[in-house]
Order: structure tokens, then sequence, then C-alpha cells
């Protein structure tokens, strides 16, 4: 991997434990942890209708792709262009510990 296939920046976050002025949680409370030099790599996109609703969801599948890092988790999420990306699976291939693959899914509400 040369440094001309990360050309993406995208920043790592973690959920803060946070509690609101009534105590109780904020579940939308994010931290930047770092932010890396990346390839962004899209892999599929599916559209789902619910039935007796009137919305369709579409689910967008990436791989980003950072050099190794350890502390990486699923917990974490991943911000690309303003965009919020799940971590759904981390990956260290032949867990050489060079690159990560991280499998993340941004899901969109649409009309």
């Amino acid at each position: 991997m040369s440094s001309a296939d990360y050309r993406h920046r995208v920043t790592l976050q973690q959920k803060l434990q946070v509690v609101d002025d009534e105590g109780l949680p904020d579940n939308d409370a994010w931290e930047d942890v770092v932010t890396v030099w990346a390839a962004v790599e899209p892999q599929t996109l599916r559209a789902h209708e619910f039935v007796g609703a009137a919305a369709n969801v579409v689910e967008k599948i990436v791989q980003v792709r950072i050099r190794y890092r350890p502390g990486v988790t699923e917990s974490m999420r991943v911000v690309y262009h303003g965009r919020v990306f799940r971590i759904e699976a981390v990956v260290d291939q032949e867990e050489r510990h060079r690159e990560l693959q991280l499998y993340c899914r941004e899901v969109e509400a649409g009309g």
C-alpha cells in the first residue's frame, strides 16, 4: 500500500459518556479521536422500502482503509466529508499490523 492510495481525510470518533441536565445519557455526544489519511471505497448500495410506511431507506456500505492503528473498534464511527459511518467490522488482514479495513454503514432515510 503506497501513500497515494490514502487520499481521503477521515476522522475517527468515539462515543462520550455524557449526561444531560436531567441526568439522562446523551447518546449523540461524540468526540474526535484522530484524523487520518484513508482510502474510502464504496462497496454496495441497498434500498429497502418499509411496508406500510411512506419512507425508503438506502444503506450505503463502504470500506475505509487506514494504516494500522491500535485501539480502533466497532464502537467507533468514521466521519468523512460531513457524512457519518458506523463501523460494523474492523479487520487487521492476517494480523500483520500494516493496515486496518473498516467495514462501515451509512443509513439515510429518504422519501
